[in-house]
């Protein structure tokens, strides 16, 4: 496959594009999971303050 050199630019830029958003969306995605999910039987209950603690 031949890419001329303005669709090279354009995948170069979206590639940088989904590394940012997967670098800084990653941490917040699997604290968000983990709320929803909430907190197994027998454990204590999840909350914003047990994060820091």
């Amino acid at each position: 496959m031949v890419f001329s050199e303005d669709s090279k630019q354009r995948l170069s830029t979206v590639i940088d594009l989904a590394k940012t958003v997967f670098h800084y969306g990653f941490i917040p995605t699997v604290l968000y999971l983990g709320f929803k999910k909430g907190a197994d039987q027998g454990m204590p209950e999840i909350s914003v303050t047990n994060i820091f603690w």
